[in-house]
């Protein structure tokens, strides 16, 4: 079957003669709607079910199979996870090929190749396309769900929900999906530790087993392939695809809350806090309302740096570097969201000029001037769109799995062109809620909560959207930092034997997510403030290497690029805090500012959180553990590009006696998306290491 889409022909502006006069206090009225003269793509289906489309691309000897797998969302329970893990087990090996060999032949050949929940993609030279696809098949027809590359995937799983704890915008996220949807929602239910490790072999091979069938499936194929040899080529490697009856799902649909909800999840130390005030939309794919309500929330603040709202918050108060609202369909639930990061002390004003936008568009509407300006932006988005041969694969299978009109994209433009200033303020109308909305904050609960309650009651959620207590309770009097910190001196051993303590030595293996084996290293502290770490990988050689004698730094190894010298105060900022055996004894003799600020819940249990600010204006979070009296977590938060900040948290546990002295031997150190844990293998002290070993 032939079918016509999507090659645009720009039309070209009026020419005016030199007497004509122009009025330039006026926009000119737009023209006629560009013509699109429709190029060509062919589909058909195979006996088994499977829809193909092929876009012909002659300009390069490249060629790109997407498969789409398209099941109805799954609810996965108390396994929340195993659907994405079955898609990237599938390349993991075959009963013909381990994945080393599916790896060998991937580059062999210099293609690309991945899998994932719905589907599988590969892209080659043309003429290895037989090659290509041989693999692809024995993929899809033969997965043998290795149990090592299951362990290896949950491991890696696991790490990434560790790091995620301390990144604010999947703290955002995970809020906002479970406050939108409810947790018991495909859209909103958690991946969690707990759904990780409950995840088997059996649920992925049942996964791909049940839905993984070519009567719901499509293939495009796009580059440099005559139709005719696609569909010889569709034939030989998919036709034996055997198709099956896929179970489909329904599910309540999610509304907007009746009023306005303020959600928070706390960050101790966070000097930003990230906002997104969102809700669920009902809006399906290719409906009528879908095109004017991306020219309405474009005008709103889509992307587009002229939108209302970054107009307000960056331009006109300088709250952030940015302010972006989406308004998306879905055939099961579509969502809207305006979100920005911004500063502790602007948060409360923030939100309310996000809530000023989203009023002003719904009750008094665009002007004709914006809406010209981004039927403009949007028309010519759309033509540069058209250069690309995947833009028109992705339109065909837009029509194909929504159901849209054979000319949907066709007569994109003349839709539009026809829409009117009326149409986009009955558009506002309809879906922008702020009198409905969830107001998501991630941030330092302390600094902004009581803030937040001018805009309703605030609600406190953990890092998964389940309602928690609120992050602090008030500090029960007699409690002060000198008490949490007697405290932790006597937990450790107290003071005197802490002081007799005059050298440490810790021999320590180091996990790095993505190394294939654990480091290992050793770690000696001199109270004379002498600082020596060293970390080796085994078969790849010394991965670092710092000796520091009080006043020079030696750095060498593969993370300093080689040997290298620090000096000075520069030596002395770095590594000097490293130098230090029990830093805590020494806080107030050396000019440390402390602030106990509140007894915190940490999924550890209650600890007293104490602010920390160095001489120098440094500031940490230090979270001593109100049984055990121990340290348990510390944070710092920084920025680190304009508009950026990044947490870095160190936890502590496993602590063990040595010599009468308490030290951790487990500590994990998250920083943005990496995770190291240290465990100490052993921990000596006094054992009269000499001032050459730091030299």
């Amino acid at each position: 079957m032939k079918t016509k889409i999507l090659s645009l022909g720009i039309a070209l502006l009026a020419v005016f003669t030199a007497n004509a006069q122009v009025d330039r206090t006026k926009a000119p009225e737009a023209g006629p709607a560009p013509k699109i003269e429709l190029g060509d793509y062919e589909s058909f289906v195979l006996a088994n079910g499977l829809q193909v489309f092929v876009v012909e691309n002659h300009k390069l000897p490249r060629i790109s199979f997407q498969l789409t797998v398209d099941y109805d969302p799954i609810f996965e329970g108390n396994k929340a996870g195993y659907v994405s893990m079955a898609g990237s087990l599938l390349s993991a090996g075959t009963t013909n090929r381990t994945k080393e060999q599916i790896d060998e032949g991937v580059d062999f050949i210099g293609a690309r190749f991945s899998t994932f929940s719905s589907g599988m993609f590969g892209a080659c030279l043309t003429k290895h396309q037989d090659e290509l696809l041989d693999i692809m098949t024995d993929v899809l027809y033969n997965p043998s769900f290795p149990q090592e590359e299951l362990d290896k995937g949950i491991k890696q799983t696991l790490s990434g929900l560790a790091s995620a704890k301390n990144e604010p915008n999947s703290i955002s996220s995970n809020v906002t999906q479970a406050l939108n949807y409810g947790l018991d929602h495909p859209y909103g239910e958690q991946q969690t530790e707990e759904t990780v490790g409950n995840i088997n072999l059996e649920d992925c091979k049942n996964f791909y087993n049940t839905y993984w069938k070519p009567n719901i499936s499509y293939l495009v194929i796009v580059g440099d392939i005559k139709a005719k040899k696609a569909k010889k080529l569709v034939e030989k490697y998919f036709a034996q695809w055997e198709r099956a009856e896929v179970p489909s799902h329904t599910y309540p649909t999610p509304q907007p809350p009746a009023q306005t909800r303020v959600a928070l999840s706390h960050r101790s130390g966070a000097v930003q806090s990230v906002i997104n005030v969102t809700y669920p939309v009902e809006m399906l794919p290719g409906s009528e309302d879908v095109i004017k309500a991306s020219v309405m929330n474009s005008i709103l603040g889509g992307g587009v740096f002229s939108g209302r709202l970054m107009q307000n918050l960056r331009e006109d108060k300088g709250y952030t570097y940015g302010c972006r609202s989406s308004l998306r369909s879905d055939e099961l639930v579509g969502a809207f969201s305006a979100n920005a990061s911004v500063r502790n002390e602007v948060t409360d004003s923030s939100v309310y000029e996000i809530l000023y936008e989203l009023n002003n568009i719904a009750v008094n509407g665009v002007t004709a001037e914006e809406l010209t300006l981004t039927k403009n932006v949007m028309n010519g988005s759309f033509a540069r769109s058209l250069e690309s041969p995947q833009t028109i694969a992705r339109f065909a299978l837009n029509i194909a799995r929504y159901d849209l009109p054979a000319d949907y994209y066709a007569t994109y433009l003349q839709k539009l062109s026809a829409i009117t200033v009326d149409d986009i303020n009955a558009t506002a109308k309809k879906y922008i809620l702020p009198g409905n909305a969830n107001i998501v904050v991630v941030g330092n609960a302390m600094e902004v909560g009581p803030k937040l309650e001018k805009f309703g009651k605030v609600t406190y959620y953990d890092n998964y959207g389940n309602v928690t207590d609120a992050p602090s309770i008030p500090i029960p009097e007699g409690v002060t930092v000198n008490t949490v910190l007697d405290a932790y001196f006597k937990a450790l051993g107290g003071n005197e034997a802490l002081n007799k303590v005059k050298d440490i030595t810790s021999v320590v293996t180091v996990d790095v997510p993505g190394m294939p084996t654990s480091a290992s290293g050793i770690i000696k502290v001199k109270s004379t403030g002498l600082f020596y770490q060293k970390i080796e990988i085994p078969g790849m050689g010394k991965l670092m290497e710092i000796k520091y004698d009080g006043k020079v730094a030696k750095l060498d190894g593969m993370a300093f690029g080689g040997p290298q010298t620090v000096e000075g105060e520069e030596a002395k900022d770095q590594f000097g805090s490293e130098a230090v055996l029990f830093p805590e004894l020494n806080y107030v003799a050396l000019g440390y500012k402390l602030e106990l600020e509140s007894i915190a819940n940490l999924e550890t249990g209650k600890a007293y959180q104490l602010k920390v600010t160095s001489p120098a204006g440094d500031v940490s979070t230090e979270f001593y553990d109100v049984e055990s009296g121990l340290k348990v977590r510390v944070e710092e938060t920084e920025e680190v590009a304009p508009g950026q900040e990044m947490t870095s948290v160190e936890t502590y546990t496993d602590y063990k006696a040595v010599n009468g002295v308490m030290f951790p031997h487990q500590t994990v150190q998250y920083a943005g998306p990496q995770v190291i844990t240290f465990k100490s293998t052993s921990i000596e002290v006094n054992t009269g290491l000499k001032d050459s070993e730091f030299k």
